[in-house]
Order: structure tokens, then C-alpha cells, then sequence
């Protein structure tokens, strides 16, 4: 799980394997492959190192096949 931060500062956690796609609105929007979007705090590439993270604990690397 990676940890991001709503518009009004309270933190939860997404599971970056549930992300179908995120995008700069300018606020982050991350939308789930279930259907929910989330606009956060971090921007893309804040999002981007912390899936990277996320992999690279797993063992599964940070790059997507």
C-alpha cells in the first residue's frame, strides 16, 4: 500500500495495484480500477516513486511490464 494525503490533510492508504490511471488536473487525481477517484496532495511524480518503492519492497521491480 502507498500512503497519499487528501485535499484536507488526512492521510490513507491506496493499493498501487488497483491504480488504472492518475493524472494532474492540476490537483492529483488517482482513479481506481473498481470505479473511485481520489484527488490528493502528492503530485504524479511523488506518486510515481512511492508505486516504484512499493514494487521494489515486493520484489517486483519498479518498472511495469
Amino acid at each position: 500500500m502507498i500512503k497519499v494525503t487528501r485535499l484536507n490533510g488526512r492521510e490513507f492508504f491506496i493499493n498501487p495495484h488497483q491504480i488504472e490511471n492518475f493524472e494532474a488536473t492540476p490537483d492529483t487525481v488517482i482513479t481506481l480500477t473498481n470505479g473511485p477517484k481520489y484527488i490528493v496532495k502528492e503530485d504524479v511524480e511523488t506518486i510515481i516513486s512511492r508505486i516504484i518503492e512499493y514494487r521494489q519492497k515486493l520484489g517486483m521491480g519498479g518498472n511495469e511490464d
